[in-house]
Formats: structure tokens, C-alpha cells, sequence
């Protein structure tokens, strides 16, 4: 599993011209689900991204977590981060996950968020999203399960 993480002061997400997820302060992942990725690297990911400390605290050191400061977490399904770009100019998605499994996992990561007391928000699985965001610092970090 590979995520992207953002900080932002908000994230969108518009699907047809229909806006269908917003958030204001907090993180925006990128979510990037492997073959043979399983709950248990869900769980993981998600616990480390909602306890990451990458927010300012009152000596404008990054020491507070989404948690810490009530944000918002914005999960977005990006198969492409998978993409295997060594050979050749056209990137191959062979190791990311198939939809049938990669669904299940990206909406378990929606509720585990949810669960772990972060108001979670999601695009839409399989479609092709519009996806804005105002990056905060800006804060961009990588992780990998």
C-alpha cells in the first residue's frame, strides 16, 4: 500500500461537475491499494496517517496530529500510484490491485479513518475525479506499507 499525504486547507472532489466531497483543514491521501495488500496494511497506514504529527503547534513547530487538531481527512483511490515507469514511456499498472479486491480496502480505509475519530470523507471509487486542493506549507509525504 503507497499513500500520498497532503496537508491542506482544504480538498475537493468533483465527479461529472457534481461536487461530491469537501473537506477544510487536515490531510488529503492519495491511496494507491497493491496486489496482496490485505486490512492488516489498511489498518496500519491509517493509523499512521491520523497520527502523523505534521501540524503546527503554538511555537509553530510541526508536533500535533489530525487528531490533535480536529481536521479533516479526505481518502482519495489512486491506482496509478502504482505505475511501474522503468521501462519503456507507458506506465504499467500491474502490480495495483485489482477493483474487486482494491474496493473493499479503499472503503475499509474510509471507516477506519472514520473510526480512528476523524471525520473522513472520500471521491468515488473507479471514476474520473477532479481533485483540488490548496496544499498547506506545503506538507507532502510519502508512505509505504
Amino acid at each position: 500500500m503507497r499513500a500520498v499525504i497532503q496537508r491542506v486547507t482544504s480538498a475537493n472532489v468533483i465527479v461529472d461537475g457534481e461536487l461530491i466531497s469537501e473537506i477544510g483543514p487536515g490531510l488529503l491521501t492519495l491511496l494507491g491499494i497493491r496486489d496482496g495488500d490485505t486490512k492488516a496494511e489498511v489498518d496500519w497506514i491509517i493509523e499512521k496517517i491520523t497520527a502523523l504529527r505534521v501540524f503546527d503547534d503554538a511555537e509553530g513547530r510541526m508536533n500535533l496530529s489530525l487528531k490533535d487538531i480536529g481536521g479533516q481527512h479526505l481518502i482519495v483511490s489512486q491506482f496509478t500510484l502504482w505505475g511501474e515507469t522503468k521501462k519503456g514511456n507507458r506506465p504499467s499498472y500491474s502490480t495495483a490491485a485489482k477493483a474487486e479486491i482494491a474496493r473493499p480496502l479503499y472503503e475499509y480505509a474510509l471507516e477506519k479513518s472514520q473510526g480512528c475519530g476523524v471525520p473522513t470523507k472520500g471521491g468515488r471509487f473507479q471514476a474520473h475525479m477532479r481533485v483540488s486542493l490548496e496544499n498547506d506549507g506545503p506538507v507532502t509525504l510519502i508512505i509505504e506499507s
